[in-house]
């Protein structure tokens, strides 16, 4: 069975993605019908796109044979859906937008490669196959031909009767922003046919377009009552031959009256085949709704009382969604290539097929409406989305710390996103607010400093310069970085992490699971020795060696404490006396706690005389997560080795569970049989608090991808896989979406932690400061891969003695090569064909050149 062909009953609950960077997205589903219409700002899941549609019909010397829509079946309930609107409602059937009383196919089988979606559909009673391929452009290294808002569709229709037909493809677009009636223009240019579909109030437009010959068009569908609209379109578009056209000079719609309140327009494209060849058409659907304010929490202009405002980065690339579309098609042929080029390097990789299902599925989250680029194309995101709007602002930096996607994939907007947050979300003392707010430049978060999300922020600008090699760009931000390191120990830290400059937290520590731990524990202290070891290197390059010694100083001290003292011969625990209420004593009347209580409604158990929301002694999935962090880039131990592992086996041993005998009062990510990881657990003589830390019975799948992957690493990869498996047989598509991961909402950013299964699996090795690249794969037989930086992508495979670089887009200085205990002896190295002079240093292949290859060259290097 191919892991990524759905059929039957396993299309249920796709919605496959199609949109550009921050532009909002269109959902394909798995029968082939547009829903989830997401291009209005904000998130619409469950939507549907107002029956808009593709059709085909084919013909016979001016007969009609068949025609139907160009979708499957229809998916329950059949009785009717809950909380629409009345007579579209439970009770009332179907819902008519899904056109299933049309004529349609019978079966839909979907191949979901991300981000390359292909449908075949099948019917005995239509004299050709008909196969959908939809995409939006996915070009790493390249974000603005990545963000053009629209939906790619090429539809290839092949001739399995014995005689000449004809077909026509048409497809039907319901104008989604017009209020009392749109206002459609059709016209041809270029060799490019569109309808352009505005309102009359100029908040947005809409565009379908096509490059095939032969076009015919209706501007708008009949506007009538009852059920008029749509049996009139049908009973026109089953005349054979072209449709004719209907226009209405842009008058506005009477009243809604009845079923027929929406304007659609339908543009056709007419091909001949001769028995047994294909034909092909394609399609462009646009949008343009310029302007996005901050609906969760607006910020208001003082003079004119209204919501302040700002333009989608789109609109700085494209005037309307007449000029993207012309761009969609005029570019069609290099968009689609780049994007097929990464989809097949991506899944020719020779990681495990979940782990590749992991990868691929959760790059989607970039084109979800999770992600927004702001006007100067920055990068921000929402942890999640709710139905109808953003879940959890600001880009927040305890969840956004997970994700290893968009760092590697798009490195431009992962920088924007540091720069954004050491400019505008950091306080005087140090302390960075974890959300950023909207629009940027108003006051900063106010809430307290949140621990893992701020010292993952110093990692993480470590890592972009890695990835970038631009020391510029590292300049600009260090010294915000070095001042957020040393709130640590700050006197102006009310939260009071490390007043004592030990290298151990041990204030009152704010964190991803939304409350705090206090006294000390590996997990947020790990962060803090992450931090210190990333802050030494930076300083290091930034010349600062001062700097660079205090902080290593600093971290040594505190590695050797807790690896001493917090260690319980198993796995790493909280040191707490849960029964100690003077513990809380120090924090009283200060700072604000969630929930906008005191400390001590907030935390003290007053039944059981107990502090609340800690682990103590359980056993928690992110207790050695810097050190999973710093294997993914190159920052060396945080933890000692061999109880790194220990703890990894511990948390798969007591962590890994079935969700039927589990109880979970939390969110219900994993039910009835399936398995997950939890986020803590207890083992049996361990102490468990009566109120544990939130979430602790759930299954949160970007902290079940960051502990699985961790094991790959450490050598535990049956039991990693073990984990993975679980996770992605949960998305099914029969169950939930295969291309939506939800924690606090859909589209869940947390998720695209499974992006450093690629990164692992490669053994990923890259410093662009020192033009190094290398790769440390954990199985070196047949090894084959995709790899991305700042500058360019491409595909790396080890065979027979030879490491095989490529680059396929974009250009890599490289000076060293890094092939770690896989390199063998060197016999030579070439470059596009040519031996390039080398020594060897430390394990390290040194070129005595720089090298600048652009397009598709290689770097190849031969073992003796």
């Amino acid at each position: 069975m191919d892991r990524f062909v759905y059929k039957k009953e396993k299309t249920r609950e796709i919605s496959f993605p199609l949109g550009g960077i921050g532009t909002g997205c269109v959902g394909l589903a798995g029968n082939g019908q547009l829903i989830d219409m997401e291009i209005f700002n904000r998130p619409n899941k469950g939507s549907h796109a107002g029956m808009s549609h593709f059709a085909v019909k084919a013909e016979e010397k001016g007969n009609l044979l068949d025609a139907r829509v160009i979708c499957g079946d229809s998916f329950t309930p059949y009785t009717g859906k809950y909380n629409r609107p009345h007579f579209n409602s439970y009770g009332f059937g179907s819902d008519r937008a899904s056109l299933a009383g049309l004529p349609h196919f019978r079966t839909c089988d979907f191949k979901g490669e991300f981000p390359i979606a292909e449908l075949s559909f099948a019917e005995e009673k239509f004299p050709g196959r008909v196969t959908m391929t939809a995409f939006n452009p996915f070009i790493p290294c390249n974000e603005d031909d990545s963000s053009i808002p629209g939906a790619f569709f090429e539809f290839e229709v092949e001739n399995t009767s014995d005689k000449v037909l004809d077909y026509t493809i048409a497809f039907t677009m319901n104008n989604l922003y017009a209020e009392n009636g749109g206002i459609h223009t059709s016209f041809t240019d270029r060799g490019l046919h569109m309808i352009h579909m505005e309102n009359h109030t100029q908040k947005g437009d809409l565009c379908i377009g096509t490059d095939a010959e032969k076009t015919s068009m209706q501007q708008y569908w009949y506007r009538g009552n009852w059920f008029d609209n749509l049996m009139t379109y049908w009973k026109e578009f089953k005349c054979p031959g072209p449709l004719k056209n209907r226009t209405y000079e842009g008058e506005k719609r009477a009243s809604d009256v009845n079923y027929a309140a929406d304007d659609l327009a339908v543009l056709a494209a007419h091909m001949t085949i001769n028995p047994g060849d294909t034909g092909k058409i394609r399609f462009v659907l646009t949008w343009n709704r310029p302007y996005f304010y901050n609906y969760w929490n607006p910020e208001r202009d003082e003079e004119s009382e209204k919501k302040r405002a700002w333009k989608n980065y789109y609109t700085r690339l494209f005037e309307n969604a007449k000029t993207s579309n012309f761009y969609a098609l005029e570019n069609w042929d290099r968009l689609y290539g780049l994007t097929d080029l990464f989809r097949k390097t991506l899944f020719q990789s020779s990681m495990p097929e979940e782990a590749l299902d992991a990868v691929s599925a959760n790059i989607s989250i970039i084109k979800s409406p999770t992600c927004i680029r702001l006007e100067d194309g920055s990068l921000y995101g929402f942890e999640g989305n709710h139905t109808d709007a953003g879940c959890c602002e600001g880009s927040c930096t305890h969840v956004w710390n997970y994700t290893y996607a968009v760092p590697f994939l798009f490195p431009r907007l992962e920088r924007s996103m540091r720069s954004l947050e050491y400019t505008y979300s950091m306080h005087h003392d140090g302390g960075m607010g974890f959300r950023l707010m909207l629009p940027v430049g108003r006051e900063a978060w106010d809430f307290r400093p949140c621990a893992d999300g701020q010292f993952g922020t110093v990692m993480r600008v470590y890592r972009e310069y890695k990835v970038s090699g631009d020391k510029d760009w590292l300049a600009s931000v260090w010294p915000m970085v070095k001042k957020s390191i040393e709130f640590a120990w700050s006197p102006e830290n009310e939260d009071r992490w490390d007043l004592d400059k030990d290298g151990v937290l041990e204030g009152r520590q704010h964190h991803t699971l939304d409350m705090e731990l206090f006294g000390k524990n590996a997990w947020l202290t790990g962060m803090y020795l992450g931090a210190l070891k990333a802050g030494a290197a930076m300083a290091e390059i930034m010349g600062d060696a001062d700097t660079a010694r205090e902080y290593l100083g600093l971290f040594e001290k505190g590695k050797q404490a807790v690896n001493s003292q917090l260690f319980n011969g198993e796995y790493y625990i909280q040191d707490i006396d849960l029964k100690d209420k003077g513990i809380l004593d120090v924090y009283a009347g200060g700072g604000n706690s969630m929930h906008d209580q005191d400390i001590y409604t907030a935390y003290w158990n007053p039944e059981q005389e107990e502090i609340m929301y800690q682990i103590g002694e359980g056993c928690g999935i992110d207790q050695v997560l810097a050190q999973w962090h710093s294997n993914l880039i190159g920052l060396g131990e945080i933890f000692e080795e061999d109880k790194v592992k220990s703890a990894l086996r511990a948390i798969y041993k007591y962590n890994f569970i079935c969700a039927r005998d589990h109880f979970n009062p939390c969110r219900l990510y994993c039910i009835d049989d399936e398995k997950g990881l939890l986020i803590c657990s207890f083992p049996e003589g361990k102490k468990k608090p009566f109120i544990t830390a939130p979430y602790s019975e759930e299954t949160m799948h970007g902290f079940e991808y960051q502990a699985a992957v961790h094991m790959i690493q450490e050598g535990l990869e049956e039991e990693g896989l073990d984990c993975i498996r679980a996770l992605r047989d949960r998305y099914d598509g029969e169950k939930r979406n295969p291309w939506n991961e939800f924690e606090c909402g859909s589209n869940y950013a947390r998720s695209m932690a499974s992006y450093a299964l690629l990164l692992t699996y490669s053994g990923f090795q890259f410093d662009m400061g020192r033009k190094l690249i290398g790769f440390h794969p954990v199985h070196a037989n047949g090894f084959r891969s995709f790899w991305s930086l700042d500058s360019g992508w491409g595909k790396v495979s080890f065979e027979d003695g030879k490491k095989d670089i490529k680059i396929l887009y974009g250009e890599l200085h490289v000076r060293r090569l890094d092939f770690g205990s896989a390199a063998g002896e060197p016999k030579q190295v070439k470059i596009d064909g040519h031996d390039v002079p080398f020594c060897k240093e430390q394990g390290v292949i040194c070129l005595d050149m720089d090298y600048c290859a652009e397009d598709l060259v290689s770097v190849i290097y031969r073992e003796v």
